[in-house]
């Protein structure tokens, strides 16, 4: 029998802890859900996102983006748009989505996508 693969949630290290879950609590509606010296977990919906301050692991960095899919992504920067800077978008994509990309404060790129009617 296969094993079925349940949920991600990125473990990502983080410059300052607690900038982090400020940032994503004011500006994307996280809920810290779980807080232990070095670690949080924040989730909103059914998206869970871990960090983590662990010298191992230096600088922050991730050579992609966090990719989530919303129900509407322009009533979300709508929302945001004036404490955030655009990376990319909002722009209807070839592929169907309807996209934008901002950084959090450690330098990562979160990518927020919608399906639009007969595409993605």
């Amino acid at each position: 029998m296969p094993v079925r693969f349940e949920a991600l949630s990125p473990m990502l290290q983080a410059a300052d802890l607690d900038a982090t879950v400020a940032w994503y609590t004011a500006v994307l509606g996280f809920t810290c859900v779980a807080r232990e010296e070095g670690w949080v977990r924040l989730e909103r919906d059914e998206v869970a996102l871990m960090f983590i301050t662990d010298a191992e692991f230096g600088a922050p960095q991730v050579t992609g983006a966090q990719y989530i899919y919303v129900d509407d992504a322009m009533a979300l920067w709508t929302a945001i748009k004036g404490r955030v800077d655009a990376e990319g978008g909002p722009e209807q994509t070839d592929y169907g989505m309807l996209e934008f990309t901002i950084k959090d404060p450690n330098g990562y790129l979160l990518s927020f996508g919608q399906p639009m009617e007969g595409g993605g």
